[in-house]
């Protein structure tokens, strides 16, 4: 069977299975974009789904969000390491810092996960 053939008998079965049809076409190959319930738009040729963007908006950037996974990721070990030394601590004056560090490092840790939020 050939590939075209068997994408329609894949978007066939979709629409058996109660996706809808849109009127949207795969960026990456041209075919019909399916809505599907527990997937959101999904491309049956490249098996993959589909995020769209209204015109003027800038496009999903998977990018920003591996950053900001690694960025949340190095800013709780840092947070960790700086509560260590917090329990060891005795100096005011370090103490005093430590704390200083602690509180950027959270506020930098919640406008991250902020970020992550955002659609």
């Amino acid at each position: 069977m050939s590939k075209d053939s068997e994408n329609i008998k894949k978007m066939a079965d979709q629409l058996r299975q109660g996706s809808t049809l849109t009127g949207l076409s795969c960026p990456a190959c041209f075919s019909p974009l399916f809505k599907i319930k527990s997937k959101g738009l999904w491309c049956v040729s490249c098996q993959k789904p589909v995020k769209t963007a209204k015109e003027g908006e800038n496009e999903p950037d998977t990018t920003q969000s591996q950053v900001s996974s690694t960025l949340e990721t190095t800013l709780l070990t840092k947070i960790q390491e700086l509560e260590k030394q917090l329990a060891e601590e005795t100096d005011p004056e370090k103490l005093n810092t430590i704390g200083t560090s602690l509180s950027i490092l959270l506020e930098n840790l919640e406008k991250t996960r902020k970020i992550k939020k955002t659609p």
